[in-house]
């Protein structure tokens, strides 16, 4: 513990990106401006097509399920696909989907055309992040990849942070064309990183067979397809720790949240992006502090620490319905959702480093869609149960649901450290974190 312990005291902003390959470097730059435009919109897509477009708010839950429900039909051939021809093709074309799914969203006047941008939304959902981690996976040594999910977090969030102030200063729900505005913004964003994929990026390796695979060994299958991702127990105990997590944390984020914190808080739509702010500020100020402090550590306790963190959360959501539409509820939500943000950063760093620390080269992207899958469960239930439980107006049900899952998580994670090899839950010695070194054609 005291070489990781070292190893934690070491690590800087400057040091970090020095160890990066240099197709890693590339990849990091592509976070901030595109995740500008999903912040412009993230913290609105329930107001917009409730207040906006004037569906029923039962009826939102259902279509921002939809996404969720989309990806979970077409991450597991996208899983297959990936690991065929590589996860580099596989984002470019995913960026295009992106595009064309918020235009369409941006003239959602009926609900049909929201359904259509929503399926969209999912189909690219259900792609871009498999293919992204897998790519992740691919050219990140593993001994850096805790620390790349951290700081990528950081920059996502950083964009975010920064869409959703300038969303909150823009957006009225008396103007409906700024919300159009948003929606269009968020597809020009796409660009940026389709450059960067086409250019600096596109001699990213394609996934090499498992007899040639380095990566492969004593404790993954050898053989491919989804029968032997399946008989990975350790990765099955990780799929559910995730499912959980997932529906009680990011599966409330973009709808539970804002719907309570609208119709049981009576929150404005200028708090609602300034809060969502705050949950960003708070990631970017404290991912390396707490990465420094996670490193070496075993990833499990780091869950259970996220999940009382989660719980805080959750009570001063709840808290929020006790002095509706005032000052008082508005920084409750706030902290609410800063507390959130604090809980976050624990947990990105964590759990998709296991699941590619676990994952033989030739399956990566298998392993990885296995992950997308249980996280598009959780979100595909998340918004719906928040929407029939707040429209409903069981605001105390609610939280209880949400305070009770996170016990619940910290007990899966302690049940889920007994299977996992003391690699894959982050303790490591000295020796291993110098040998897993890959080498990556143009590394700098």
């Amino acid at each position: 513990m005291s070489t990781s312990a070292g190893a934690s005291s070491r690590l800087t902003l400057r040091s970090f990106w020095h160890d990066l390959p240099r197709e890693g470097k590339f990849l990091l730059s592509t976070i901030i401006v595109d995740f500008i435009g999903n912040g412009l919109v993230m913290p609105f897509n329930v107001v917009y097509l409730h207040e906006v477009r004037g569906f029923e708010l039962a009826r939102v839950g259902l279509l921002l399920s939809l996404p969720a429900l989309v990806a979970l039909l077409v991450v597991g051939p996208v899983g297959a696909l990936i690991d065929r021809i590589g996860p580099r093709i596989v984002v470019i074309c995913c960026f295009l989907v992106q595009i064309t799914a918020h235009v369409t969203l941006a003239s959602a006047t009926t609900e049909l055309r929201a359904a259509v941008g929503c399926v969209l939304l999912g189909f690219s959902g259900g792609v871009i992040w498999p293919a992204i981690q897998t790519l992740i996976g691919t050219i990140i040594p593993s001994h850096l990849r805790q620390r790349y999910f951290g700081v990528n977090f950081t920059l996502l969030n950083l964009g975010i942070g920064i869409g959703g102030i300038l969303g909150g200063l823009f957006v009225d729900v008396s103007r409906p064309e700024t919300f159009v505005a948003i929606y269009l913004i968020d597809a020009a964003t796409f660009l940026a990183p389709l450059a960067i994929f086409l250019g600096p990026l596109r001699h990213v390796p394609r996934p090499r067979r498992p007899e040639s695979d380095p990566a492969t060994d004593a404790h993954t299958p050898s053989a491919t397809g989804y029968r032997a991702v399946l008989r990975d127990r350790s990765l099955l105990v990780i799929l559910l720790l995730m499912f959980v997590a997932s529906f009680v944390g990011y599966g409330q984020l973009n709808t539970g949240f804002p719907a309570f914190g609208r119709e049981v808080g009576g929150i404005s739509t200028q708090a609602l992006g300034l809060a969502f702010a705050a949950n960003t500020a708070v990631i970017v100020v404290l991912q390396l502090f707490v990465l420094q402090r996670i490193e070496g550590r075993r990833r499990t306790r780091v869950i259970v620490v996220m999940s009382a963190i989660w719980g805080v959360s959750f009570l001063a959501l709840g808290a929020t319905g006790l002095v509706p539409g005032t000052v008082v509820a508005a920084l409750l939500f706030g902290f609410s959702a800063a507390v959130f943000g604090f809980g976050e950063t624990f947990f990105q760093p964590t759990l998709p480093a296991m699941v590619n620390d676990l994952a033989p080269g030739h399956l990566r992207g298998r392993y990885n869609a296995a992950m997308s899958i249980s996280w598009q469960s959780a979100s595909v239930a998340g918004p719906a149960v928040a929407g029939v439980l707040i429209g409903h107006g069981w605001n105390s049900s609610y939280i209880a649901m949400l305070v009770g899952g996170c016990v619940l998580v910290a007990w899966l994670a302690l049940a889920t450290e007994r299977r996992l090899p003391p690699r894959v839950n982050g303790v490591r010695d000295a020796e291993e974190s110098v040998s897993d070194v890959q080498v990556v054609p143009g590394q700098a």
